[in-house]
């Protein structure tokens, strides 16, 4: 008989798998977000007290469209937009106003970014990202989602407590996101110059669920959700609908497209 040791049978790595492991390092993910909530304190202290000048550049993804212009992507568009904007616009001194705005859209940018999307553009008091998913996109749908309760967080956590102390108005945001196919469009000849965007059925209708979240909700569609792991499913509730609120229709089984509100 042999004295040597006994090999065991290591078990095949499913997806879930993966996504387990990676979801288990919860200890690490939430050190980076306190991380990510002090620079944002940080940052916007110094933007009320010494006019600190946010770096409003997208140049990753400025870059990433123009190396992919005419190309068929899939994508999770995520609209980030500031609740009660147009009764600040009325109400505050427009210093005070351009102070709330940079530094909330510029905070959205640093989250979308740490969990590795691109911003697309500043719309008023929005922000537009969006998450590639062609390789992964169970895992970019769960990222997606951490990036949105992120948003919130470092709104809550990290902006406010900084305005509030400044006598300056709390925000609270609304947040909306989809998934779907997407093109790559370039606006004129000019390779370098031209104005790239996106579009797609997933753009439109990321900004129509965003449009019915209420402060400080996340609306995901149907499409996103089917893409995330079971135990962060369960975080999810589907948004009972009144009236004509929502009629937007699945356009492969022509039933109502569900959205779904995070819940805890």
């Amino acid at each position: 008989m042999s004295g040597g040791p006994v090999e065991e049978k290591s078990e095949p790595i499913s997806t879930n798998n993966i996504v387990d492991m990676m979801l288990g390092a919860g200890k690490s993910d939430a050190l980076d977000t306190e991380s990510l909530i002090k620079q944002t304190q940080k940052r916007v202290w110094s933007s009320l007290k010494k006019g600190y000048e946010y770096d409003y550049s997208i140049d990753e993804s400025d870059q990433f469209l123009r190396s992919h212009v005419d190309m068929k992507l899939h994508m999770i568009v995520v609209f980030v937009d500031i609740v009660g904007s147009t009764e600040m616009t009325l109400q505050l001194p427009a210093e005070k106003l351009a102070i709330i705005l940079s530094s909330f859209s510029q905070e959205m940018r640093y989250v979308i970014k740490h969990h590795d999307g691109y911003v697309l553009k500043y719309v008023g008091d929005a922000v537009i990202g969006y998450f590639v998913t062609e390789d992964s996109p169970l895992l970019i749908a769960d990222s997606a989602v951490n990036c949105a309760r992120t948003m919130i967080d470092v709104i809550e956590r990290g902006i406010n407590p900084i305005l509030s102390e400044y006598d300056y108005p709390e925000i609270r945001a609304k947040i909306g996101m989809d998934f779907g196919e997407n093109t790559i469009v370039r606006y004129g000849s000019d390779q370098t110059r031209s104005h790239v965007d996106i579009l797609g059925p997933a753009m439109s209708i990321a900004a129509k669920i965003t449009a019915l979240a209420r402060p400080n909700q996340i609306l995901i569609g149907e499409d996103v959700y089917d893409k995330l792991h079971p135990s962060l499913k369960q975080s999810f509730k589907e948004v009972e609908w009144h009236g004509a609120q929502w009629n937007y229709h699945n356009r492969e089984t022509g039933k109502l497209y569900r959205v779904y509100s995070l819940i805890d």
